[in-house]
This record gives structure tokens, sequence and C-alpha cells, in this order.
């Protein structure tokens, strides 16, 4: 069973289509009881870090994804993968602490959102050179959990992983047949 946090944020709709895809079971949910019991835990996001964080202070859950965080394989996507830092320059809010670091606006001469295909540079076969689907303004800094990055006129880290918790900054679920393959993988520790 994969837990789906429910927080009003994510692209919930994709993840469903994609955990379907994949033929595993679900639930979507942001109650500690409906999830403790989940193999992995999903946190997906779009849209502002200060206001994700706030949802998720001002739905009292906080603490939840910390104790799920610490016995699930906890996969972060998109923004959610961004929640996962310790801080932002998009918002006040603290994130979840989970990875080191910070999270900072793109500086980069090419447009920003960083939108669209961009190719994964890797160490991982699961990774290397494969094509995914970006919509992000601000990356992680900072951080030495870095298994896979993209180029946009910096270096973006476009997976990151440390135990049991791993980030996604592009959107697997959007990503075509490559990235629903990426997805299970992170979900069965295969990164």
């Amino acid at each position: 069973m994969i837990g789906i946090i429910d927080y009003s944020l994510g692209n919930i709709q994709n993840i469903k289509n994609a955990l379907e895809k994949l033929e595993y079971e679900y639930i979507l949910s942001s109650k500690y009881e409906d999830l403790k019991n989940c193999d992995a835990i999903l946190l997906p996001g779009v849209g502002h870090f200060g206001n994700a964080m706030e949802t998720i202070d001002r739905l009292g859950i906080r603490e939840d994804l910390l104790a799920l965080a610490e016995t699930k394989r906890f996969i972060g996507i998109c923004l959610g993968m961004q929640l996962l830092f310790e801080e932002s320059e998009e918002g006040d809010a603290k994130g979840l602490g989970l990875l080191s670091g910070k999270i900072t606006r793109m500086e980069t001469p090419y447009p920003v959102p960083h939108l669209g295909w961009n190719t994964l540079s890797s160490q991982s076969p699961v990774l290397d050179g494969k094509d995914v689907y970006f919509v992000h303004s601000f990356m992680a800094e900072n951080t030495d959990a870095v298994i896979a990055t993209a180029e946009y006129g910096v270096t973006v880290p476009a997976v990151v992983k440390k135990d049991n918790i791993i980030g996604i900054q592009f959107h697997p679920e959007k990503s075509g047949d490559i990235g629903v393959d990426m997805l299970k993988q992170a979900i069965e520790g295969g990164l």
C-alpha cells in the first residue's frame, strides 16, 4: 500500500494514474492512522513552499510526516522534494528538515521556470540519460544527497537521496513510461 499525503497542494490525479498503471494500491490521506501501515509515502507538491508548509502546519501534520519518514520510504515529488529540506527562499516557513540544505531561486541565463523536458546525468543506470519533465523555479543548494542532475544553465539537483528519504525535482508521473518506472524504482528501493 502506498500512502499519498493529501494537503491540497499536490498533483494528485497524475500520481494516482501512475500508481494505477503500476498496479499499486494506494490511500490518499493526511491522517497518520491511515498512513502508518503503508509501505511507502509520497509527498507530491505543486505551488509555493511557504504556502505548502503553512498548510502542513495548519493541518497539524508536520510531526506525523516526520514520524512516517523515520520508518517508511518517504518520497517527495517536485515541491514535495523541496519541502524535505530545512528552508527556502520562497516563503518564511521552515521545511521538514529531513535533508540538509536550502531551496534557492534558480539563477540561470535561461527562462525561469525550468519548464519542459531535460536529460538526467547520474551514476545510476535507472536515471542516467533519461529525459524527464520539469516545472520549477527553485532548486536545492548545499546538499550532499544528490544522485542525479540536469543542466539548465546551472546544475540542477534532479534526484536526492539519503537513507529512506528520496526527493525527485521533476515530475515522474508526467514523464511517460520512463518516469513511471523511476517512480516504481523509488518506491521499491531501486534508486
